[in-house]
């Protein structure tokens, strides 16, 4: 089984995250001031996870989504997710990328509730939570970022586009070889990233910046010109995203809504057909140290 990833060469923390792509597709992770840059590293090496922050008395809450796209990512947001009442919520991304077709189906979970992204790290204080913006999205996080029906990106937020490549030769990209089958895998999975883009309102642009840096490059930072260029961006608000006081009750402790027929179950759901097992995905989630990880299906990522 191969995969299709995007590599930083810089490498940094992103690349201590890369072998769980090879075991468990996917990634996402956050990055905070300093005094909580150690541990917020440390979450980004990780399979996703989502949290609800509660902003009481008086303030909506937001999701916290940290880590790295895996296969099993969808799920365990529908586990998230089953028992809230999450319509219009904030999701507040900090990742390093993950499977492309396991993001695609992510992103769309997004989309159906009508949710709300932005890029930081959701900060604990005595007295109420924050978002602090110094944070990273990148690779397919950036198509996360895309879900949202509004979009928020703070200036010192870096959101960070590559490639789509054969994962498991993205090291030295120049010198493998590849088959005819590979080149399929890819060119299907960037013909989904395509629909899946345009399906959420983003640019060709988006998509150009994203597949002219290749794997022996480093991950392209997008200006504010270019954000706005992709539809990446949609407002300069930050009060357009993140929760106001209000009178209303927290969203995580609002009445729940029906689950069962919210979400589609199948990997592909824009195609109705099961997940291939063979994809593509993001060089930059790894397997963490300290556990072996189980065995997996390779899956498409960038």
């Amino acid at each position: 089984m191969k995969f299709v990833k995007t590599l930083d060469v810089r490498g940094w923390a992103l690349l201590g995250a890369a072998a769980l792509c090879i075991a468990l597709p996917g990634a996402v992770t956050t990055l905070g001031n300093s005094a909580q840059a150690g541990v917020t590293l440390e979450e980004r090496k990780l399979p996703m996870r989502f949290n609800w922050v509660a902003c009481e008395p008086n303030c909506r809450g937001w999701i916290s989504a940290v880590g790295i796209v895996t296969a099993d990512s969808p799920r365990e947001f529908d586990e998230f997710a089953r028992g809230r009442d999450l319509a219009g919520a904030t999701i507040v991304l900090d990742s390093s990328g993950g499977s492309v077709n396991d993001s695609i189906t992510l992103g769309r979970r997004f989309r159906s509730l009508g949710a709300l992204t932005t890029v930081g790290v959701s900060v604990r204080h005595a007295t109420r939570p924050s978002v602090a913006p110094e944070a990273y999205c990148e690779s397919m996080c950036v198509f996360l970022l895309l879900s949202g029906k509004t979009r928020y990106v703070p200036d010192t937020a870096r959101v960070r586009v590559h490639q789509i490549w054969m994962g498991d030769r993205a090291d030295d990209a120049k010198a493998a070889s590849y088959s005819a089958q590979d080149m399929m895998i890819v060119e299907r999975d960037i013909g989904r990233l395509a629909k899946y883009t345009f399906d959420m309102g983003g640019t060709g642009d988006l998509l150009s910046l994203a597949l002219s840096v290749p794997p022996w490059e480093d991950l392209h930072q997008l200006s504010r010109a270019e954000l706005r260029l992709s539809n990446l961006v949609t407002t300069d608000l930050v009060a357009d995203v993140l929760p106001r006081d209000s009178a209303s009750t927290p969203m995580a402790e609002a009445k729940p809504k029906a689950t069962q027929d919210r979400f589609v179950s199948s990997t592909v759901e824009e195609e109705g057909q099961p997940q291939p097992a063979r994809s593509t995905q993001t060089a930059e989630a790894h397997v963490p140290t300290g556990g072996k990880a189980p065995a997996a299906q390779p899956q498409p990522q960038k």
